[in-house]
C-alpha cells in the first residue's frame, strides 16, 4: 500500500484546493460533551510519535474542559485490527475520531462509509470524504534544520538514518536532512537502513548500532521508539530527537529535537464540530504555522550551532529558506531541481527518489 502513491497524492493536493469539499456538520448541544477518540499505532511512551498525539489529546481536555470527553486506544495494528477498533469506537458513540498513522487511512475510509454521522481526522493520509478530513505536517522542514546542525558537528562526515518505510514523507525527510547537512558540509553522506516497520525497539537499536559501527557519528531516525537516542547516548554519538524532546534518553548527546505539535489543530477541529462548522479538508502545516519546531538543544551543543539553527528556522518561517531549492541532483546523477527553482508542494508530496549523498538500498527492496 506504500507504492505508486504519486498519482493519488497529486489528486489529493488538487482536491484540497477546492473549498467546501463536504457539507458541514450540525453542532453539538452546549450541555452535551463532544465524545472524541484517538487511535494509536504504538504504546503511549514517554516520548515519540504517539506521545505527541496523546499530548494533543490532553491539550484538548485542558482547553475544552467539560465540553469534551476523550478516550484512546493504543497499539492498534494497521489493517484489519484498525478497522475493527474504528468500528467499535464509532458504535460507542464517539462523534470524532483521530487516527494517527498513515496505515489507518484505508480502514478509516471503509468505516466512515458505515458511520456517516461520525467525523474522522486522518493523521496522516491523503484521501478525503464528506466525513473524513486529513492533516499532515511538513516534517521535512525540521529535517533540513537538523541537517544543518549535523553538518556542523560531524567529524566523520557520515550520518546514520534509521527509518520505517520508504513512503514519500520519509523520503522527504531523508532528502531534506541530506540537503541541510551538505549545505554546510559538502562532503557529508547519509546512510539509511530500512526496517519496514514503525515500532520495534530492538531492531531500531540494532540498526543504530550497525550504523555507528560503520562510522556514523550523528544519528537520525523515523521510527516510533526512543531506542536510537538510547543507543547514541551509550556510544557517545550525536542524535536528532524526533517527534518530541528526547533529552532524557540522550542528555549528553541530543543535538536537537524536531517536535510535532498537534494540539492546536485538534482543539480547533473539535471546536468546529461543536459550532457546526466542521468540514472535510486537507491541511499541511509546518514551521510557519507552529506545527513543526526545532529546538531542545543538548547541553553540549555549541552555542554557535544553536544560534545558526534558530536563525535559519526563522528564515524558513518567513519563506526566506526553501529546503528543496535547486540545484538538487538525485543519487543516480539526474538533475531533479534546476538552479533557481524550488519543488512545488505537488512534487514534494509525490517524492519517490533519493538525493545525491544518500546511501541506501534500492527503493522497494
Amino acid at each position: 500500500m506504500y507504492k505508486n502513491l504519486a498519482a493519488t497524492l497529486l489528486a489529493a493536493l488538487a482536491m484540497s484546493a477546492v473549498p467546501g469539499v463536504s457539507a458541514q456538520t450540525s453542532g453539538s448541544s452546549p450541555s452535551t460533551p463532544v465524545r472524541a477518540a484517538w487511535m494509536y499505532v504504538t504504546p503511549v511512551t514517554d516520548a515519540g510519535w504517539t506521545r505527541q498525539h496523546d499530548d494533543a489529546r490532553l491539550q484538548v481536555e485542558r482547553a475544552l474542559g467539560n465540553s469534551v470527553r476523550t478516550t484512546h486506544v493504543a497499539s492498534v495494528a494497521e489493517g484489519p485490527d484498525a478497522e475493527r477498533v474504528l468500528r467499535d469506537l464509532a458504535r460507542q458513540g464517539n462523534q470524532i475520531i483521530f487516527t494517527t498513522s498513515f496505515g489507518y487511512m484505508e480502514p478509516a475510509m471503509k468505516v466512515a462509509r458505515e458511520f456517516p454521522q461520525v467525523k474522522f481526522e486522518v493523521l496522516t493520509g491523503y484521501r478525503q470524504a464528506p466525513n473524513i478530513a486529513t492533516a499532515n505536517a511538513r516534517y521535512y522542514e525540521g529535517r533540513y534544520l537538523a541537517g544543518i546542525a549535523a553538518g556542523r558537528v560531524t567529524k566523520s562526515n557520515l550520518a546514520g538514518y534509521v527509518v520505517g518505510f520508504p513512503i514519500p514523507e520519509v523520503l522527504q525527510g531523508i532528502n531534506a536532512f541530506t540537503q541541510g547537512m551538505r549545505s554546510v558540509n559538502p562532503k557529508a553522506q547519509v546512510r539509511v537502513i530500512w526496517l519496514n516497520e514503525w515500532f520495534n525497539p530492538s531492531r531500531e537499536r540494532e540498526a543504530a548500532t550497525l550504523l555507528m559501527d560503520q562510522g556514523a557519528d550523528v544519528l537520525a531516525f523515523h521510527t516510533g521508539s526512543t531506542a536510537v537516542p538510547v543507543a547514541a547516548q551509550q556510544r557517545g554519538r550525536w542524535v536528532i530527537g524526533y517527534h518530541s524532546d528526547m533529552r532524557r534518553y540522550a542528555p549528553d548527546h541530543q543535538l536537537l529535537s524536531i517536535s510535532h505539535l498537534w494540539g492546536d489543530y485538534e482543539v480547533s477541529r473539535i471546536k468546529a464540530l461543536q459550532q457546526g462548522s466542521w468540514k472535510s479538508q486537507n491541511v499541511w502545516n509546518g514551521v510557519r504555522q507552529g506545527a513543526i519546531r526545532v529546538g531542545d538543544f543538548g547541553r553540549k551543543v555549541p552555542a554557535a550551532v544553536q544560534q545558526e539553527v534558530l536563525r535559519r528556522q526563522q528564515e524558513l518561517a518567513v519563506g526566506k529558506l526553501q529546503p528543496f531549492a535547486g540545484p538538487i541532483t538525485d543519487r543516480e546523477g539526474k538533475l531533479r531541481v534546476p538552479a533557481g527553482q524550488t519543488l512545488s508542494d505537488a512534487q514534494v508530496l509525490s517524492m519517490n527518489w533519493l538525493a545525491q549523498g544518500v546511501q541506501a538500498p534500492p527503493l522497494g527492496k
